[in-house]
């Protein structure tokens, strides 16, 4: 029996839903942009065979053992690595048996959604996962993963994707970028700038790891104008290994526009470690829309996501480290915000910025109003906890009536979890097939113009907004 049914996410009435497959199968396997997102580069370079059905689907996947943990699982015992040294479970079938015994937890949200079409379609299961299927779902997928049709090379080809980005940060090596061109593999693995650790002075380290930029670039980052050239020459190096958009995770949108000398006054704080929190809350804005200028010097997309209050728990921040699930949305404005950066470059259509948000509630009060005005600027598509069928489904209706579909940019998957990622596309294809249905059957769209534009959102847009 198939784990999924073959309509889902549709319409329920039947001429919408007759219309919205109509649309599906004629995108449903137009290739795969991931332009943003958080794979490891390094599978693609040494295309080694994935570890233990454990490691590759829950140890690494927040989405899922976050669920675990607020039903009392611990993180330890599903093999989540500790940075305090202590224990955790190192026995992959343990590790799994312990997750099927919980996959109930995950009924009705986008991750059961998600496995289930990765079991499916990936590993050709027909059997739901639980204490009784788990020892039989861990032994045939690890089967699977020790073929070579299941090394990353050959699933991204599988897979349909076009174009991947990762994500590094900007004083990364990108040896494994440079180890994937040179395998002459011609699978398109490219890097995307994140330079969050060296423009924000709160984060441990920033004093040194602007050192690290300087030696790497050889510009004196002690001085306000070394450190923004060493930036330029850092993103020179990114471009030339594919980069086509920056990306910076900031707690909110400020962005400043300070003249030059009060901006190098600030930046001789926060190499001293002298800023207030206020101070550093500035340098990050003023930093945004540094790099907008140099986005229009260089091309880079700028992608802005903030509104996560990160590491929410102390004692996992402790034991575990960064990104283990406790990250939190929280409130965010975008009008007063960002008006610096727009003020100074919101009306250049040679620009690109595309805005994320955590905070459904920007969507029609803010976002699309900022988007359906500014030439700069695009929405990104629901990001995080509102990367499901249910975010999706609100954000063309909150965005599209002053936004429209031209100033958002598609989908992308924004993931660490590779055997998910057809999953995820797939979704929103149906979402977006089925949203211009009802269009259709409203009569707030003409039935010959939704074929152009279910392609456009799911390829067109996304090809364009990224430039690739």
């Amino acid at each position: 029996m198939a784990l999924l049914d073959e309509d889902r996410l549709f319409p329920t009435d039947g001429r919408s839903r007759d219309l919205a497959r109509e649309l599906y199968l004629g995108i449903k396997d137009l290739p795969i942009l991931s332009p943003h997102g958080h794979t490891d580069p390094r599978w693609f370079a040494e295309d080694q065979a994935f570890p233990d059905p454990a490691q590759l689907i829950v140890t690494p996947d927040h989405y899922v053992f976050r669920m675990l943990c607020s039903q009392g699982v611990s993180l330890a015992d599903l093999g989540v690595p500790r940075v305090d040294g202590g224990w955790t479970e190192a026995d992959g079938r343990k590790i799994w048996r312990l997750f099927a015994q919980h996959y109930h937890l995950l009924r009705g949200t986008p991750s059961r959604l998600w496995l289930d079409h990765s079991f499916q379609h990936v590993f050709g299961i027909d059997r739901r996962l639980s204490a009784d299927t788990a020892d039989w779902y861990y032994d045939h997928i690890a089967e699977c993963l020790a073929r070579p049709d299941y090394r990353p090379r050959a699933l991204f080809e599988r897979f349909g994707i076009e174009a991947i980005a990762t994500t590094e940060a900007a004083t990364d090596d990108l040896r494994w970028h440079g180890m994937i061109r040179e395998s002459g593999w011609q699978g398109r693995v490219i890097t995307a700038y994140r330079p969050d650790a060296v423009v924000d002075p709160e984060i441990a380290g920033f004093a040194g790891n602007v050192a690290l930029m300087g030696q790497q670039t050889g510009f004196d980052t002690a001085t306000w104008a070394g450190y923004l050239d060493a930036h330029r020459a850092r993103r020179a190096f990114f471009i030339a290994h594919g980069a086509t958009s920056s990306d910076h995770g900031h707690p909110n949108a400020r962005t400043e526009d300070l003249a030059q000398a009060d901006a190098a006054a600030l930046f001789a704080k926060a190499l001293r470690g002298a800023c207030t929190a206020e101070e550093a809350d500035a340098f990050r804005g003023q930093m945004l829309t540094e790099m907008a200028r140099m986005s229009l010097e260089d091309g880079l997309v700028l992608q802005i996501h903030p509104g996560s209050r990160r590491n929410h728990s102390d004692e996992v921040m402790a034991m575990f480290g960064r990104d283990k699930g406790f990250d939190i949305p929280g409130r965010t404005d975008y009008v007063t915000a960002l008006r610096p950066l727009l003020n100074a470059v919101g009306m250049r259509a040679d620009l690109t910025v595309i805005l994320f948000t955590l905070d459904e509630t920007s969507y029609a009060r803010e976002l699309a109003p900022l988007a359906g005005v500014y030439p700069c600027l695009r929405l990104g598509p629901p990001w995080w906890f509102h990367d499901s069928a249910e975010g999706m489904r609100r954000f063309r209706e909150m965005t599209t009536e002053t936004a429209g579909f031209y100033n958002t940019v598609g989908f992308n998957d924004d993931t660490r979890a590779f055997c998910s990622i057809p999953a995820r596309h797939d979704v929103a294809r149906r979402v977006d097939c089925s949203w211009l249905a009802t269009l259709v059957a409203t009569g707030r769209l003409a039935e010959d113009e939704a074929p152009e534009l279910a392609q456009e959102l799911t390829y067109g847009l996304a090809k364009r907004a990224y430039k690739l």
